[in-house]
């Protein structure tokens, strides 16, 4: 199966179904007769922006996310304002602590606006590292948090 094909399928099953596991989405995709890997459903899920959502109950579940791009940097300020609690620059990295299940909300949002200042990001349930191509980079960033949060 295609790239394109498969990513398709797993926007269509994300739609449609309240999906809170990658096991849950291979098999939705089995039942496509669609077969992949983890790993290649993990690298499409980060292909496509897909992070956790949470429904009314609390319950997360995967969700795409979409947003138009000149909105974008307004957005990542509120989600700064709304989310992050604390953010340390430590070398080349900067420490981001959120509110439970928001690092990867955040990420996605710096992974789309990549700013020049910063190479990528890894994302758990609640922190977020920034990885900066120099200390100098790491600083400039921490300071535009820092200025979001205030």
């Amino acid at each position: 199966m295609k790239k394109e094909a498969r990513q398709n399928a797993i926007l269509k099953i994300i739609a449609e179904n309240e999906i809170t596991t990658q096991d849950d989405l291979m098999k939705a995709l089995a039942n496509e007769d669609i077969v992949a890997t983890q790993a290649t459903i993990s690298r499409d899920m980060r292909e496509l922006k897909i992070v956790k959502g949470q429904n009314a109950d609390g319950k997360s579940y995967y969700t795409h996310f979409k947003e138009e791009k000149n909105t974008s940097s307004k957005r990542l300020n509120q989600v700064i304002k709304d989310v992050v609690l604390e953010v340390d620059c430590v070398e080349f990295t900067n420490v981001i602590h959120t509110l439970p299940r928001n690092a990867n909300v955040l990420a996605a949002l710096l992974d789309e606006l990549r700013p020049l200042n910063l190479l990528g990001t890894i994302a758990g349930y609640d922190t977020l590292v920034t990885y900066s191509k120099s200390v100098a980079d790491a600083k400039e960033l921490n300071n535009f948090f820092k200025e979001c949060l205030h």
